[in-house]
């Protein structure tokens, strides 16, 4: 979880990134087939930042619903989170 637990609409906590990057470095230096998912605060301007990190799966609610036009606010997540 990149917010507090309970409700949609919270702001990211990026310092939940140095987490990840501890993950994806286990991860990796076991040579594991392991996904990590990022849920909490993803947005256009933290999908990046939580890619770059590590993250290969991501829960985006708000950024998505709050648009009119949700299926272009998907599309440009995958492109800002495809690194």
């Amino acid at each position: 979880m990149s917010v507090e637990p309970g409700f949609g609409g919270q702001s990211f906590m990026p310092d939940q990134l140095d987490k990840v990057r501890t993950l994806r470095a286990a991860i990796d230096e076991r040579g594991l087939d392991v996904l990590i998912e990022i849920d909490g605060g993803i947005s256009a301007e933290t999908i990046r930042s939580a890619a770059e990190a590590g993250c290969d799966a991501f829960v985006a609610g708000s950024a998505i619903y709050k648009q009119a036009d949700k299926a272009a606010a998907v599309e440009e997540l995958r492109r800002l989170a495809t690194l």
